[in-house]
């Protein structure tokens, strides 16, 4: 007997009734996994806590390595490639091998690395790690391919850079040293040779001994000992004196062929005599160089530190001793290192210096020598990204093509930027050809001074076009003001974008919840900025008292238009409301006033600002959008969401996000601040839900009617009800959460984190569709908004536009993270625009444009404004049955994805993004003249899937969501990984922390995007295989053939008196009559590129020897068949031989004779 169970019941319920067809038997998708590749393609800003600097003589390129064992290779604008050691260890030291397309760079953990940068793409060769000593410094004589390598037990080693060997060639430090010394020297600082003989090694120890080594005959021949710490060393070209830096800001002089107790000379070139008669003391001289002159053999001395220690307020410096004259050259930032540009790479040459690279903490600087006052050159590179912290970005590929020519246009005519160097970039190298692009890329940064920047990243370069700062919108911030308004942050960061590209229409939220809105213009022009205060309305309990969960809440208060008299006391209610706030100083900000001349490009038109009612701090904003074509702007807070008409500049709807499900709440709501209040009427506690402003004045545009409850009616919390928009509710989402996470059902905020306008369905009888906003909340719902706007354009100035919630559609499991729209081809809905035109200035005409709102609003009767009405059907059927869907909306939350036929509401297709983690980002976008959506997951994971069906493309490992911990408040893994990331609370905690990494992250069209890899830098990647195939094209060429500069020629009688330079076998002395170095000190790595060519040439060989035995196998058989042939040869004259015979036998014979 067959078992009866509901489910069978339900199922056979399912059967009976006609199935819709499957929307994959008519949408046909083309995107398949081989279109995907992730790879990262750019890098753009400046290298973040950067430690070291190098710079190629020949190849004019620049090299860069920082804290995290990253290394940047600059040369000519376009030439900038991006390297990463496998370990994060910092860079210590870099040196190239001049003229050879390959550097070394020794970092912390005790390695030294050959980069060969010949190809686009540099890479690894040889990596050579030490076991028992730290590395401190490292040499390279210019064409030598021995490396010498200090550590910080004093000794030297000797590696051979080719096949990166230790050389069996050791100079210990106990035979460097003096053998009266008792003490250790300490790590060695400073290896060089001797510009006039390069058999002797200069080295230096961080005591102060100073060493110079005979590496012919193995033994120290001279020694001087400095009465302070050495920092650095530098030769004078002859080789005959060399000047020293300490530790107490002196520079010693010391002869090099004198061994004498003490220097030549000693300066403090910064000390000065207090009044006790004694010489300040002074920071130390971090480095020293000494360059000259071939015209007039002047020499340049340039160190940086060495100023007074008790000189308040002195930034860190570079000083430039040149004859007589000392300039002193003051840094915004303090100097991590600096290198001298000279014409000559020879260090027994005149260097002839015409620039210092002065690498800084937070920029790179270089200064001209060669003209007058020492100007700095104009950086071409972006390296100004973090001028102030980036809070936000915007990414736009694909853009208008008429979009970049007009912000340049205002852009180049704000900068005009003077007092550098008439002279070019000195750095130079490579070459780069810009490959033409079909399409165009802006980024838009957001900056926590309040500042936007507009970049050109078309074609992997990075060029700002546009800058522009909202702090101009605002009065200076009094100091008491921002302390009361308890903000950590700067109160003008800006923390959302949202950009109209055809319009021009610019909306951005920022900390101190304030939203502005601009309109772009070629000319300057002189207008007034608008201004709406907007208050956030929250319940209000008295304190002390206990509600059960049957407690009546006091109703909400219904603000309608009805009369003039309930307008006017509603009026001074608000008045009264602002006036309190104002004397409680709430809200940083104060809007200027007047009169405002503005500067082409985009000009602050309105400006919204949410304040909090009865002391309440304002919410944070959470969500921005902007609609050129609706002409609205909605943004959504914490706890409410708010639109605001921008053409009658007022508020059309302030709702809290509970009053947007109407009847249908399925939460029980905890009550806002249960503080006890001032004794005030009810009437004068500006709490309606929905409510407009102009110019301050809040004005109600509409009473919001929601079925079966009135909107002033007392609302209290109660059990769950399901309606039926909620069955189809994801039945998941109630059985994940545990009874621990029972506390869910009272809820206190639900914020507002994603909003869409588009065309479409909020009901299953609609039959075509009308201007919505769809609403995404923090605890997965997702709502809709209805919008009335009037038909005609000279009503849009006078009718007021009317918003109306439909209550819930939809709720997925996690915070909604974006929405999209597509048509029954499953194509990508494009949302409406105006396209952008220049606003002249015609005053006539601007006055009488809004002379009719001001007389429609001053001449307000009692007439009831228009509401949204239901529409009526004719028939029993819906009108999705009628026409079938004609829309799919895909709602993607952090952990599902959804894809729903409008307007029957049917959910065709779902699927999983993640399960233990969450998506942290999610975006849909163009790639292949089709659309997908792509993921990126708190494991650290790329993934795309195609839409509508949701079908999985790729699930790829790109970036772990740790290496992007410093954008966070908690600065560490433990603040954005939870071991209980699957108990679905806990992700609302951990959520907050990636709140920022999510706004600088950012998917585009075309399979772009990039995201903030460091506080100062900004990674572009892509996950288009197309593009990947192209990238190489657009990468500048780093190494180009470029002839070295012959030696300089030694005069007759410097090298009769033995003046001149004198060459050394380095191979004799280094090589392998210098014996085998011992294994344990240092271990051989050799590099990808490396092992890939073994394997290459094993496989090679093997193939090889394959061959041969194929060939001596065929040989083999050749010769059988050979000799079988020739037996057959044999055989056959055999035969012919005795068929003759017989014949001959019987030839004359009769027949009767056989």
């Amino acid at each position: 007997m067959k078992k009866f169970t509901f489910k069978g019941v339900l199922d056979g319920f399912r059967s009976s009734a006609p199935q819709p067809p499957r929307v994959d038997q008519e949408i046909v998708e083309t995107l398949r996994p081989d279109h995907f590749t992730v790879a990262k393609t750019f890098r753009h800003g400046f290298p973040f806590q950067p430690t070291a600097v190098a710079f190629d003589p020949i190849q004019h390129l620049l090299a860069l390595g920082t804290k995290s064992g990253s290394l940047r290779l600059l040369g000519r604008p376009g030439v900038d490639s991006h390297m990463q050691h496998e370990t994060d260890a910092a860079v210590i030291q870099i040196q190239f091998l001049t003229n050879e397309g390959a550097l070394v760079t020794a970092t912390a953990d005790d390695s030294i690395h050959l980069w060969n940068f010949r190809q686009k793409k540099p890479e690894v060769v040889h990596s050579l790690k030490f076991q028992r000593e730290k590395i401190t410094f490292i040499h390279l004589p210019l064409q030598s391919k021995w490396l010498y390598v200090g550590t910080d037990k004093g000794n030297i080693h000797v590696v051979n850079i080719e096949n990166f060997q230790l050389s069996g060639y050791v100079i210990n430090w106990n035979k460097a040293i003096d053998p009266t010394r008792k003490t250790h020297p300490g790590p060695v600082v400073h290896l060089s040779d001797n510009p006039a003989d390069s058999s002797k090694l200069l080295i230096g120890f961080a005591s102060g001994q100073l060493v110079v080594w005979d590496l012919k005959s193995r033994v120290a021949e001279m020694r001087w000992q400095a009465s302070e710490g050495l920092l650095s060393v530098a030769w004078h070209h002859e080789g005959k004196q060399f000047v020293c830096s300490h530790s107490d800001g002196s520079l010693s002089t010391w002869q090099a062929r004198q061994q004498t107790f003490k220097p030549l000379s000693i300066s403090t070139p910064h000390a000065k005599p207090n009044k006790e008669g004694k010489m300040d003391p002074c920071k130390p001289i971090q480095k020293v160089e000494w360059k000259s002159l071939r015209a007039t053999g002047e020499a340049y001395l340039i160190f940086s530190g060495g100023l007074p220690h008790d000189t308040a307020g002195r930034a860190p410096s570079i000083t430039v001793i040149h004859g007589k004259t000392t300039t002193v050259l003051e840094m915004e930032h303090n100097v991590v290192d600096f290198i001298t540009l000279c014409e000559s790479p020879w260090v027994s040459d005149f260097q002839d210096p015409y620039a210092i690279v002065v690498l800084l903490q937070n920029d790179l600087v270089v200064i001209d020598l060669l003209t007058p006052g020492f100007p700095c050159f104009e950086n071409p590179y972006p390296m100004d990204i973090h001028e102030s912290p980036v809070t936000c970005c915007t990414y736009f590929a694909d853009c208008p093509s008429d979009l970049i020519p007009a912000f340049y246009s205002v852009g180049s005519r704000a900068q005009k930027r003077t007092g550098f160097s008439e002279r070019e970039w000195p750095v130079d190298g490579g070459e780069w050809n810009p490959t033409p692009c079909s399409y165009n890329e802006i980024i838009i940064t957001g900056h926590a001074d309040g500042s936007i920047k507009f970049w050109d990243a078309s074609a992997g370069t990075l060029q700002v076009l546009y800058k522009m700062k909202t702090a101009k919108v605002f009065e200076k911030p009094r100091t008491k003001s921002t302390e009361c308004s308890g903000m950590e942050e700067d109160p003008f960061a800006v923390h959302l974008i949202s950009l109209c590209p055809e319009s021009r229409k610019l909306c951005i939220a920022g900390a101190s919840s304030h939203v502005i809105i601009f309109k772009f213009r070629k000319q300057e022009a002189t207008t007034e900025t608008w201004k709406l205060e907007i208050p956030v309305n929250y319940e209000h309990l008295e304190e002390g008292g206990e509600y059960s969960p049957d407690y009546e809440y006091p109703p909400r208060q219904n603000i309608k238009a009805d009369s003039g008299e309930s307008r006017v006391s509603f009026l001074i209610s608000f008045e009264l409301c602002k006036a309190k706030n104002r004397d409680q100083e709430i809200g940083p900000l104060r809007v200027r006033t007047g009169m405002q001349k503005k500067p082409p490009g985009f000009q602050a038109y309105l400006v919204c600002i949410s304040i909090g009612l009865h002391g309440e701090p304002s919410s944070q904003i959470t969500a921005l959008g902007i609609n050129s074509s609706y002409r609205l702007v909605a943004y959504g807070t914490e706890c409410s969401i708010v639109v605001v008409d921008t053409e009658q500049r007022v508020c059309v709807l302030n709702m809290m996000t509970p009053d947007l499900y109407g009847s249908a709440d399925p939460y029980q709501r905890v009550p806002r601040s249960p503080k006890r209040l001032n004794e005030t009427n009810n009437e004068d506690r500006c709490r309606s839900p929905t409510s407009d402003q102009v110019n301050g004045v809040c004005v109600s545009p509409t009473t919001a009617k929601a079925s079966g409850q009135g909107a002033g009616s007392p609302r209290k919390p109660g059990p769950v009800k399901r309606s039926q928009s909620q069955d189809k509710l994801d039945s998941s989402f109630s059985r994940s959460r545990s009874s621990s996470m029972s506390s869910l059902e009272n809820i206190t905020n639900e914020s507002v984190q994603c909003l869409a306008f588009v065309d479409s369905y909020t009901k299953k009888s609609d039959s075509s569709p009308c201007p919505t906003l769809w609403v995404g909340t923090s605890l997965g719902s997702v709502l809709t908004v209805m919008i009335a706007q009037p038909s005609s354009v000279e009503a849009r100035l006078t009718t007021p536009v009317v918003l109306q919630p439909c209550g819930t559609i939809f709720r997925l499991k996690g915070t909604i993270l974006t929405m999209s729209f597509l048509d029954c081809n499953g194509a990508l809905i494009p949302y409406s625009f105006e396209t952008w035109k220049d606003e002249k200035q015609d005053a006539a005409k601007d006055r009488s444009r809004w002379k009719v709102l001001q007389n429609y609003i001053e001449t307000c009767s009692a007439e009831a404004r228009p509401s949204i009405s239901p529409t009526t059907v004719a028939s029993s059927s819906s009108a999705a049955e009628q026409f079938g869907d004609r829309q799919f909306a895909v709602l993607v939350s952090e952990k599902h994805a959804r894809v729903v036929a409008l307007p029957s509401q049917n959910c065709v297709y779902r699927q999983q993004l993640a399960d233990t983690n969450f998506v942290v980002k999610a975006e849909i976008i163009s790639l292949k003249d089709s659309i997908c959506l792509v993921c990126y997951l708190s494991s650290g994971q790329l993934s795309a899937y195609s839409l509508p069906s949701l079908r999985p493309l790729i699930y790829l490992d790109f970036l772990p969501l740790a290496d992007l911990s410093f954008q966070t408040s908690k600065q560490g893994i433990q603040g954005i990984v939870d071991p209980m990331l699957s108990i679905w609370g806990q992700q609302m905690f951990v959520n907050e922390d990636t709140d920022q990494i999510a706004r600088t992250f950012c998917f585009s069209n075309r399979g772009h995007g990039l995201y903030l890899c460091s506080p100062t830098e900004m990674q572009k990647f892509t996950v288009s295989a197309e593009f990947c195939q192209s990238l190489n094209e657009m990468v500048g060429e780093l190494f180009l053939t470029r002839e070295m500069p012959e030696p300089p020629k030694e005069s007759f009688f410097r090298g009769l008196f033995g003046g001149g330079s004198r060459p050394l076998d380095r191979e004799e002395l280094f090589g392998e009559s210098s014996g085998k170095a011992s294994r344990s000190v240092a271990k051989h790595i050799p590099g990808p590129t490396l092992e890939g060519l073994n394997q290459r040439a094993t496989s090679a060989s093997s193939e090889v020897s394959r061959a041969r035995d194929l060939f001596v196998e065929r040989g083999e058989k050749l010769g059988v068949l050979e000799e079988r042939a020739e037996r057959m040869r044999n055989e056959a004259e055999s035969f012919s031989t005795s068929a003759h015979q017989l014949m001959l036998k019987y030839k004359d014979k009769k027949w009767y004779q056989l």
